[in-house]
């Protein structure tokens, strides 16, 4: 049986929660958040006790810990659950900064603990096909152009578009490519608030793909859309509805191409990522998403703001 803990009891602090109580062979521990309202509301709907205090939940014994607090809390909260010598999942983008990040890093390795970024889409089915299609033969990928957007979001207040949103592109194009970034290119703008929110980054991967992400708070629907281009193909995924299509090279001679549909059995990402988290837990080996992968996102975002400043 893992113990388990959750720190933050925001939208995605009760999605790992929930998950967590819908697991065989895990105990939920305790809960932590400074919301005397959350705090009640997820102990009646889930019978978890919930702590206004995170040091009375690392009291406790535990096996490892989801921090789902804001961003500019990820450092302080991660240090002091790992200082514990708990493994931690911590949310995306792993930390503010990357001096944040790396003493995160550092602190996981002197404790000798396993710690994970909440990268989810990773764990989206469409993802894992897309990568399957682009990865599985010798077709060249030319690029990547990824479309994250959607209406502006009151719950976050730390951080703008391009930590909250691009952070997830940026690790699916070092994901998919698997590739570092060679040059990035930037602009953004701030219409509401006092953060970003909207932007398009433009990159070159050490392997020669270019990337093309578009993210902003200022449309009025949500979008998740990935398209690649390659030598033979081109592959398009919505990651909202999971679905994938491969159309084969363009005919000369007929003007034609065909399309063809990958149906996929929906997953949802959170339960995956949490599960296979566990299992690296429990058998002590590596984290799909390590703390170097996040931060080389946080490397990629003072790159993308050295540029679009």
């Amino acid at each position: 049986m893992l113990k388990v803990g959750v720190v933050g009891l925001g939208w995605m602090g009760r999605v790992h929660l929930r998950n967590y109580t819908e697991m065989a062979g895990v105990e939920v521990v305790g809960v932590v958040d400074v919301d005397e309202k959350a705090r009640e509301e997820v102990a009646a709907r889930f019978g978890v006790t919930a702590y206004a205090a995170l040091d009375d939940l690392l009291a406790h014994d535990l096996d490892a810990v989801s921090v789902c607090v804001p961003t500019s809390l990820h450092h302080e909260t991660g240090l002091a659950v790992m200082d514990k010598g708990i493994n931690a999942i911590i949310e995306k983008p792993l930390a503010r900064t990357t001096e944040e990040g790396e003493a995160l890093v550092t602190k996981a390795k002197e404790k000798g603990v396993a710690l994970m970024v909440g990268h989810v889409e990773r764990f989206n089915p469409a993802v894992a096909r897309v990568k399957e299609l682009i990865c599985g033969d010798d077709d060249k990928v030319i690029s990547i152009q990824i479309e994250r957007v959607g209406p502006y979001p009151p719950r976050i207040q730390d951080v703008g578009v391009i930590k909250d949103l691009g952070s997830h592109d940026i690790d699916l194009i070092r994901f998919l490519t698997g590739s570092e970034f060679k040059s990035v290119y930037a602009v953004c703008s701030t219409s509401i608030g006092k953060h970003e929110d909207s932007a398009l980054i433009t990159a070159e991967m050490e392997n020669g793909v270019l990337a093309n992400i578009t993210t902003n708070w200022v449309t009025p629907y949500k979008g998740r859309m990935i398209n690649v281009a390659c030598e033979n193909k081109y592959v398009k995924a919505n990651l909202i509805t999971q679905e994938v299509k491969e159309y084969s090279a363009f005919s000369t001679y007929d003007k034609s191409y065909s399309v063809r549909e990958w149906p996929l059995m929906f997953r949802e990402p959170v339960k995956e990522e949490l599960k296979q988290f566990l299992a690296a837990v429990r058998e002590g080996t590596p984290v799909p998403i390590t703390g170097e992968d996040g931060l080389e996102v946080l490397k990629t975002f003072d790159k993308i703001f050295a540029c679009a400043q």
